[in-house]
């Protein structure tokens, strides 16, 4: 089996080291000192469950590769579109791309049966230029549960979990997706194969589309959020729309708002991505998070008026920042 990782960085890095460890060929497409160093020393990463180095061939020129089974997107969703020449030397015929992203992806309505089937959320693939790189029939989903983080140039420290839950948006259990589960838990990772996928993406999509773009607002931490009353109805009030809006679209994730609000509690003083990036001068990952639930919001007339409400708040932050 032969994977290349696009985005070698805190996530893709652990993916594509878990995964040479398995047995797997593995090629990361890296950046800067992080490649170098990887190239110099391998990844090395550092881990409650026990620390490993691991020597994946590492580049960042997708054409020294070729073609592959797989390709793992480690990129923000905001990257996708733009990513042509780093993904198109690297797709075959049959080759099927995982895309560990936040929120919505560009495939969402692919296969969903329903009155919304192939329609196109402009947030996350505008004009259809994500589809274009990224043809929707090639993907698998992926819901990506562990925290890692760059400790330094080649250095990985995995901080939680060790579960990416896979999907095909048609809800079918192929034999692509059960060949990548197996080189997944081969290399210690948990990666169950899910039927339905979109309700672990909504599952995980509360808490980052209500805790990312408030944390960004107020520089507050998730249980700083949690614990003052009046943003914790407000995060209340999110989830509650979320889950509305995903309804809408067919899902109906089992999960209570107030278990999830008590696991975000217990993460502790954490920063949010959202809010990290802020303070990294960066491209915040809105689009997926939270515009494209507002667009779906839209397209399924739900009225969600605190959603609206933050959205409109960090899209003017987001600009700012850009300016």
């Amino acid at each position: 089996m032969k994977i290349a990782v696009v985005g070698a960085g805190a996530i893709g890095a652990y993916v594509g080291a878990a995964l040479h460890r398995g047995g797997a060929e593995v090629h990361l497409i890296a950046r800067r000192d992080h490649l170098r160093a990887i190239q110099e020393n391998g990844v090395r990463v550092l881990s409650a469950r026990g620390d490993f180095t691991a020597h994946p061939h590492a580049t960042d020129d997708p054409n020294e590769i070729g073609p592959v089974d797989y390709v793992f997107l480690g990129l923000k969703a905001h990257s996708y579109p733009t990513s042509g020449a780093l993904i198109t030397p690297l797709l075959g015929e049959h080759t099927a791309v995982v895309a560990g992203q936040n929120g919505i992806p560009w495939w969402y309505f692919h296969q969903l049966k329903g009155p919304y089937e192939g329609r196109r959320i402009e947030a996350v693939d505008p004009g259809g230029a994500t589809s274009e790189v990224l043809p929707p029939q090639r993907a698998i989903g992926c819901v990506v549960y562990p925290a890692t983080v760059i400790e330094s140039p080649g250095v990985i420290r995995h901080l939680e979990g060790t579960r990416f839950s896979i999907g095909e948006p048609g809800g079918e259990l192929s034999d692509r997706c059960t060949a990548l589960s197996e080189a997944m838990i081969a290399g210690g990772l948990k990666c169950p194969v899910e039927e339905n996928l979109r309700d672990d993406i909504w599952i995980k999509l509360m808490g980052n589309a209500a805790f990312n773009p408030i944390s960004a607002l107020t520089r507050a931490t998730m249980v700083d959020i949690c614990r003052h009353p009046s943003t914790r109805t407000m995060v209340t009030r999110v989830m509650e729309e979320i889950l509305d809006v995903a309804a809408r679209v067919g899902s109906r994730p089992d999960i209570s708002i107030e278990k999830r609000l008590r696991g975000a509690e217990g993460v502790g003083h954490h920063k949010t991505s959202m809010l990290q990036d802020l303070e990294a001068g960066k491209q915040l990952e809105l689009d997926a998070i939270v515009t494209a639930v507002v667009e779906m919001a839209d397209i399924t007339g739900a009225e969600a008026p605190t959603l609206r409400t933050v959205h409109a708040a960090t899209d003017l932050l987001a600009r700012t920042v850009a300016a």
